[in-house]
């Protein structure tokens, strides 16, 4: 399979005769062997198989594997969230005393996570605006940094990493880039092609697309070599006395960092997605190709209608000739980007919060990256964590609204947005 389309509906899953042709929900915490040493082969990490579903589980693993291959990546794990599969991404590879180098523009909720709970873990994080010069970029790392994390399209700020960038300044300080490919999905942007080592997803977003199911997923490209850094990753390239001394990177190789967040992580934390979500959310992957350009195009009209409109301060939009990300958009995203807009209204916070009242097909919901469209303000939800500097400095202005643009009708949903600031 070649194209994304077909991965969409094919990957992950080849059934043999007689087997069920859709993807089975393998509901069992646990599973059947006929001696104590067959189980304990699995323990060793001497066999592979499945033993307890809180590690791993077949449904799990057949949507891990399509998420794999519609990024381009060697091996994928499942999570509970999007947090979840952010924070196991950056423990996999740090330790108390290490440091992170992370965009500015980030989800709220992983800004929180990162600034706040994870640095009482001992782990610090220097934040660098996406925008900075590679000068200002190289003088965030310090000698114990471990990754570089940003996102394709930052929520809700909407700015473009310029992925490729990031990735060469990575790999000259011997780290990976991770990139939260959330918003744009692999269908139009597959960032290890850039340079991104680790991908990171919240598929409760548009993967699942239907606002049904929590969930994460950890996509691996499989080329960075961990080896050749043994000092600054030790947790994959010496031995795991909890697994009687395996080395990652000698018995797993290119599925090392995978292997180690599977096998530590999900043992230890716990944060696995169940069968059932995982079986819906391949219902989502299914469609996925098909909902992204309708998203991307009803987007498109709302951004458009939204900047010729005198009650509108300001739109961002990256598929906007006006945007500062119009052409990296186009060199990362030339099939389009994603389905959300922020703007302004004219007259502030008071304003923006009348707008959003008025709405009637846009429903205000904690959640993007839907179907249906909704419609949220930042400052006062997702990111009220941050003060005003820190607004800034992520790019969710005060008076931001973020509307993420479904799949209705285009007429519809502009119809909506023109009544509703009809009423401002």
């Amino acid at each position: 399979m070649s194209e994304v389309s077909t991965k969409c509906v094919q990957a992950g899953y080849s059934p043999k005769t007689g087997e069920p042709r859709v993807i089975p929900i393998i509901q069992s915490t646990t599973f059947k062997y006929d001696s104590g040493e067959e189980m304990g082969k699995l323990f060793d990490l001497e066999a592979e198989g499945y033993f307890y579903s809180r590690l791993q589980n077949p449904t799990n693993d057949y949507v891990a594997a399509k998420i794999a291959q519609l990024e381009g990546g060697v091996s994928a794990m499942l999570t509970a969230s999007g947090q979840a599969a952010t924070f196991y991404t950056i423990f996999n590879l740090c330790s108390c005393g290490d440091h992170v180098v992370s965009s500015t523009a980030i989800y709220g909720g992983t800004y929180n996570l990162f600034a706040v709970t994870m640095k009482r873990m001992g782990i610090e994080f220097t934040f660098v605006d996406p925008d900075c010069s590679d000068e200002e970029l190289h003088a965030a790392f310090r000698e114990n940094t471990k990754a570089v994390f940003g996102e394709t399209i930052a929520n809700p700020a909407l700015k473009v990493l310029d992925i490729e960038r990031f990735a060469r300044v990575a790999h000259s300080h011997g780290v990976p880039l991770i990139v939260d490919n959330t918003f744009a999905t692999p269908i139009n942007c597959r960032p290890i092609e850039w340079g991104a080592d680790i991908v990171v997803h919240s598929t409760t977003k548009y993967m699942d697309g239907h606002a049904t199911v929590l969930g994460g997923a950890i996509v691996d490209s499989g080329n960075f070599d961990w080896s050749k850094y043994p000092d600054k990753f030790p947790g994959l390239t010496t031995p795991d006395e909890s697994y009687h001394g395996v080395v990652y990177t000698e018995r797993f190789g290119r599925a090392a960092f995978i292997t180690k967040a599977t096998t530590q992580l999900m043992r230890d934390l716990g944060a696995m997605q169940s069968p059932h979500n995982a079986f819906l959310l391949n219902l989502g992957l299914e469609s996925l190709h098909v909902r992204m350009p309708r998203h991307c195009e009803n987007a498109q009209a709302v951004a458009e209608y939204l900047e010729a409109h005198e009650k509108v301060a300001w739109v961002n939009y990256s598929g906007l000739r006006s945007s500062r990300y119009y052409e990296l958009a186009k060199k990362y995203m030339p099939n389009g980007t994603c389905g959300v807009v922020s703007f302004g209204v004219r007259g502030g916070r008071a304003a923006a919060e009348k707008f959003m009242r008025n709405l009637k097909l846009a429903a205000i919901v904690t959640h993007v990256a839907d179907v249906r469209t909704c419609v949220l303000h930042p400052a006062s939800t997702t990111h009220r964590q941050m003060n005003d500097r820190e607004l800034e400095a992520a790019g969710v202005p005060a008076d931001m609204i973020r509307l993420s643009v479904g799949i209705e009708d285009k007429k519809d949903i502009i119809a909506d947005i023109e009544q509703a600031l009809a009423a401002i």
